[in-house]
Formats: structure tokens, C-alpha cells, sequence
């Protein structure tokens, strides 16, 4: 690295090792937008390394004394709500609510009980309003399958008016079948395993849209008599008909097939994050915490044959300038010469830079380090052209925690 590079990115770094320097920071860079995001995104590059949900959790601490008022974590949209519960004063025990509340297997990941506990304390002491909430935006799948729609279809058609109902809705039970029709392991991998092509499924694909069809007409008056019930309800219909989508996909022999299934859960984590923006409007914004991947609205569009979108991608389409993304990274055995080499050899602990000053230090076409363990995906000096700002950590070890 030139000394010219070095005292550039030197001058640009922004250190947030403690409280108080992190706070000075968020602030700076909240205060160089116009428009203040209703979702700050903060992505790290891989699942397990304890440096990066312990950033996030000090992040939160500071952003909650600018007003935030919730945290949507990578986790399932409706298992997330007994973690909220939790968080909120419930009697449950913090094991099983990281077990059931957080999907993944991400309840083992090293800061994610500390989250809990801190949110528990902090709101034990706020008035409800007040409270920071605790949110999922995933979908309700996991690397092996997907469940059946049947809860969501179910409660959904419990929640309407017998006269609301429509007339395809009578054959529910009998339509879903067994449970295990649905879950079989194999259709993950096998397209003929998978129910979610059958005339059964495409039955239940045009029941849900009625239903959900049906909640919307009549939502002024439901939503008035009973607000709580018709927010599960509007999550509820919401899931049922992504899950139908899901299952319609895992039944796709075609070459894209993995790329169909990842875009029909990317789908579902924009939708839930778009619920959770428009929720939280009068409350505050929302810290929004997952891989880079999922978040980084930078999506590469071929010419002829456009490729799936991701979560942030999607939501940034909507939000616009509401839509804040802060990618991190580490690599403690990065090589010289690459972008997290460089990065490096300036920072001391953690540290953010802004993305359009460290584009403008970095030397053209730098590559990036080798990945240092699973699931690490090193930033590329295109990903910063989706980023805000990124934040590199130097003092990890970078062991990643086995939580699957």
C-alpha cells in the first residue's frame, strides 16, 4: 500500500471502539442524509463470528438513544414473536426462546442471548410505547424444507367473518391433507418429491389469494374492531400465500430452480421488512440485521436475462432514500494488497468509512481476500457501490461458532 493510500483511508476512518465514539458516529452519518431512513441495514459477511451480532448489539444501544424503536433480525417472521414476548416481560425461559424464537439454529450464535437480555432490562424500565420491539423478517423455511401452509391458511380463514369467507375455502382441510405431504425432506433437493405443482396446490394457491382478497376489502372494518387480530391476520395471509410460492417452486425441474426458491423466501424477507417499516412509522426506525447479501441493494442485471433481486434490493425499490445499508467485514488473514488487506493495516479495532470516500482512496480494480471461513463472503469493491458507509472489524479471530 502507497503512503498516499494509507493516509488517505487514515483520514477517512471513523474509529467506533466505545460507546461514545459509536454514537458520535451513527450520528454523523444519519445527519449526511436527507431523507432519515425508516430501515438502517447493517450486513455482516457471514453467520457465527461472535464480532459481528456484538456489533450490532452496541450499534443498537446507540441508535435506540436516536429514536429507534426496533431490531429485525434474519430469523423467522412468526417464530420472532416469542422472542418479542420475551423481550416485553413473558415468563419464558430465555433457552427455549432462543431454541423456538430464533429460526436457523441462530439462537447458539455467540451476542444473540446478550441481545435478549439487554432488550428484556431495557424495556422493563419503558413505558409499553416506548419499548423496543424485536421482529424476524424471514420466511418460515429452513435449509432442509418448508412447513405447510396449513396455520397460516387456517388461521387467516379463523380470523374473517363466516360471511366474508369465500366459497373455496370450504374444502381447506382436505385440500392441505397431511402435514407430511408438505415436509417431505426430499423435495429440497428432488422437484417430483415436491407437492407444490399438484392440482391440490394450485387450488390452495387461488384460496389464499381470495382470502387475502377478502381481508383487504373488508379491512377499515376489521382492523377497527379488533386491530391486533387483523395485523395477524394481514402476517398471516401474507406467509400463506409466500410459503404456496415456496412449495410451487421446490416443484420446478427447470435450471433455475435454486435460483426460483431463493427469490420466492427473498421475497418474502422484503415483504416482512416492508410490514415492519410500515408498523414501526410512528414509533421510530428499525435496525435491521443479516448477512450482506441479503441486504446489499446492488443488484447485476444482465442485459438479456435479468436475475432475481435481493431482500435489500427490493425494499431500496420501495423506500428509496429510506433505505440505509452498512455492509462489515473482517479477515484476519487477509492478503496484502487486497481490499480487506488495506483496510487492515489503517484500522485498529473497528472502524467505518464512508462508501463513496473509500471508493475514491481505493486503488481501481483491487480484488479481495480469500473467504476465512464458511459462508464468508469478502466485500468486492463493486458491493461497496450498494453501501452507505462499511464498517471493518480487525480485532476478530475470526472463529466461526457452530450453531447448525
Amino acid at each position: 500500500m502507497t503512503i498516499a493510500t494509507a493516509t488517505a483511508l487514515r483520514a477517512i476512518s471513523r474509529r467506533i471502539d466505545d460507546p461514545t465514539s459509536t454514537g458520535r458516529v451513527l450520528e454523523e452519518l444519519l445527519a449526511a442524509r436527507t431523507t432519515p431512513p425508516a430501515l438502517l441495514a447493517l450486513g455482516e459477511p457471514t453467520h457465527g463470528i461472535a464480532a459481528f451480532p456484538l456489533l450490532r448489539n452496541d450499534i443498537l444501544a446507540q441508535l435506540v438513544e436516536l429514536g429507534y424503536r426496533s431490531i429485525a433480525l434474519e430469523v423467522d417472521f412468526l417464530a420472532a414473536s416469542v422472542a418479542d414476548d420475551y423481550v416485553n416481560g413473558s415468563a419464558a425461559d430465555l433457552d427455549t426462546v432462543l431454541a423456538t424464537g430464533l429460526s436457523h439454529g441462530f439462537g447458539g450464535i455467540p451476542g444473540n442471548r446478550e441481545l435478549l437480555e439487554w432488550l428484556r432490562e431495557y424495556n422493563a424500565g419503558c413505558a409499553p410505547a416506548d419499548r423496543v420491539r424485536f421482529y424476524g423478517f424471514d420466511a418460515p423455511v429452513e435449509y432442509s424444507g418448508a412447513p405447510s401452509p396449513r396455520h397460516a391458511l387456517s388461521a387467516l380463514a379463523d380470523f374473517l367473518p363466516e360471511a366474508l369467507l369465500p366459497a373455496s375455502v370450504h374444502d381447506l382441510d382436505g385440500l392441505l391433507g397431511e402435514d407430511a405431504d408438505w415436509t417431505n425432506e426430499a423435495a429440497m433437493f428432488d422437484p417430483s418429491a415436491s407437492i407444490g405443482d399438484s392440482d391440490r396446490a394450485r387450488t390452495l394457491r387461488l384460496i389464499a389469494a381470495d382470502l387475502a382478497d377478502a381481508l383487504h376489502r373488508a379491512a377499515p372494518a376489521l382492523r377497527a374492531a379488533d386491530p391486533s387480530g387483523y395485523a395477524e391476520a394481514v402476517t398471516h395471509a401474507r406467509t400463506a400465500r409466500g410459503l404456496l410460492r415456496y412449495h410451487a417452486a421446490m416443484a420446478s425441474p427447470g435450471p433455475d430452480r435454486m435460483g426460483g426458491l431463493s427469490s420466492a423466501r427473498t421475497d418474502m424477507m422484503a415483504q416482512n421488512l416492508l410490514a415492519i417499516a410500515a408498523q414501526e412509522q410512528d414509533r421510530g426506525p428499525t435496525l435491521v440485521f443479516s448477512h450482506n447479501v441479503h441486504l446489499n441493494p446492488r443488484v447485476a442485471v444482465e442485459a438479456e436475462q435479468p436475475g432475481w433481486s435481493n431482500a435489500g434490493a427490493l425494499v431500496a425499490f420501495s423506500l428509496g432514500e429510506r433505505y440505509l445499508f452498512v455492509a462489515s467485514d473482517a479477515s484476519p488473514r487477509s492478503t496484502p494488497g487486497t481490499l480487506q488487506g488495506l483496510l487492515s493495516e489503517v484500522t485498529t479495532g473497528r472502524a467505518l468509512f464512508p462508501a463513496d470516500a473509500l471508493r475514491a482512496a481505493l486503488p481501481p480494480g483491487i480484488g479481495s481476500s480469500e473467504p476465512i471461513v464458511r459462508g464468508h463472503f469478502p466485500l468486492t469493491l463493486t458491493d461497496l457501490d450498494g453501501a452507505d458507509a462499511v464498517i471493518f472489524i480487525a480485532d476478530t479471530d475470526g472463529v466461526q461458532h457452530q450453531y447448525w
